[in-house]
């Protein structure tokens, strides 16, 4: 292809120079969508991807954590036969298969993309470790570095999502719950015979302690403190996902 195909050449420069030029680079980040404001941030979409984003992990982490630890367990049981080698390869392929669904899942909810690592023994030779057998491709499989590093991605991050599921969950239901109280409020005067909604009622050492939300100026400060949790949820799973693109960026990448 002649440079005057391309309008936006500089040069009549060998075409490995015009190919390098013009091929868009495979490799690095995604742009993020635009980080919205402190005000915005509640209501805007990338917040409920983020949030999105953390709920759906808590069952996935679940289930990596309980196929990694039970595979590699199993695995590392069975050395003492030569069953144990082909189990450890399969654990490492299945990793590789969660890593690439945690790849597309980060891309999606966190707007982070990373290439995936190269395909397992490419460095065997011409024909690749297909041609060799079966123990061959289970050597090669447990030599994989990527499989090993996405098998211990299911292991180290399962806590650590609970964590974010439960802070994330704990936040964002009470936050909303505290702040909309004014439009429900009046429901415990009505239907449940509270004076307001009850604080704490019990007796001790023969006296009566009793708090009740009542007035407008208590309503309007539940309502005030629940704002406050609700503006801070966002900055919360940042910080919280902020752990899961470190993790995706080195042991999945």
């Amino acid at each position: 292809m002649s440079t005057s195909t391309l309008p936006y050449a500089t040069s009549t420069s060998s075409a490995a120079g015009v190919a390098a030029a013009v091929t868009p680079p495979t490799t690095g980040p995604t742009v993020r969508p635009r980080k919205p404001g402190f005000w915005r941030a509640p209501f805007s979409g990338v917040t409920f991807r983020e949030i999105g984003y953390v709920l759906t992990s808590f069952p996935l982490a679940i289930v990596g954590f309980v196929f990694a630890v039970t595979m590699f367990c199993l695995g590392a049981g069975l050395l003492v036969t030569l069953l144990g080698l082909p189990v450890l390869a399969v654990a490492l392929a299945g990793a590789r298969g969660l890593g690439s669904a945690e790849r597309l899942r980060a891309r999606v909810g966190l707007g982070l993309a990373v290439d995936g690592p190269g395909a397992y023994g490419a460095g065997a030779n011409a024909d690749g470790p297909r041609a060799k057998g079966f123990w061959a491709r289970t050597r090669a499989r447990l030599a994989d570095a990527a499989g090993w590093k996405a098998l211990l991605f299911q292991v180290v991050m399962f806590p650590w999502r609970v964590l974010s599921f439960v802070l994330t969950v704990t936040f964002f239901v009470t936050g909303w719950v505290v702040a909309l109280f004014p439009t429900y409020s009046w429901v415990f005067h009505r239907y449940v015979g509270w004076p307001g909604y009850r604080v704490y009622d019990f007796t001790s050492g023969g006296r009566h302690h009793e708090y009740y939300i009542t007035s407008p100026a208590q309503i309007a400060a539940v309502a005030g403190i629940g704002a406050v949790l609700v503006f801070l949820t966002p900055k919360l799973v940042r910080a919280l996902t902020s752990v899961d693109r470190a993790a995706v960026r080195s042991l999945l990448g």
